[in-house]
């Protein structure tokens, strides 16, 4: 019983000893963000810069057939002295990311539009450009109120295949993620919606 103890320690030891790290050019970053009413006045659009670098395994994995979901994570938290942080609002946007052998092409799925593209760089340059993303109505927060609002785009590893996702624990490459990207926002009225 020791003994099999000692070799699962063991074993453990070298997956984790063996793990290599994240490269510092091999983590996606938010280059900025910024919230701006719309043109209308009713809600809230949210427009960021990620910079997404794609390992080279990950792009293998693509360019054999395998579609790589990619999430933008928006969250809005109320802070309170006297209580947790109320969360007062989380939106998603899925990306999908596959490459279609017959006509050489790559193609990132954005909710319902399909967007066609020569290379995995010109796919990438897309989806790590955010424009206009509508994450809330103008009614869904209280004028004056303090928040603090927070950004992050991952890859979504439970989407992958089971071996996949298998891999995706032991391997860095797979958990591609930014750190959440945190600033504050204070919900003003727009003057068109006065």
């Amino acid at each position: 019983m020791i003994l099999r103890f000692a070799q699962a320690l063991a074993l453990v030891a070298v997956l984790l000893g063996g793990m290599p790290t994240a490269r510092g050019s091999d983590v996606i970053e938010v280059a900025s963000v910024r919230l701006e009413p719309s043109a209308e006045g009713d809600a809230w659009l949210l427009s960021a810069d990620f910079v997404v670098p794609l390992p080279t395994r990950l792009e293998d994995a693509v360019q054999r057939g395998v579609a790589l979901y990619f999430v933008a994570e928006f969250e809005l938290v109320r802070p309170r002295w006297y209580w947790w942080d109320e969360r007062a609002l989380r939106a998603a946007q899925t990306y999908r990311l596959s490459y279609h052998p017959l006509t050489s092409q790559y193609r990132l799925a954005i909710g319902g539009y399909q967007l066609q593209f020569q290379s995995i760089d010109e796919a990438l340059r897309s989806m790590s450009l955010i424009r206009g993303w509508r994450v809330m109505d103008l009614d869904q927060l209280k004028p004056g109120a303090a928040y603090e609002a927070q950004l992050r785009l991952r890859l979504d590893t439970s989407q992958l295949p089971k071996p996949f996702q298998i891999t995706a624990l032991t391997n860095r490459d797979w958990t591609l993620q930014t750190e959440w990207k945190r600033f504050p926002f204070i919900a003003q009225t727009p003057k068109r919606a006065q």
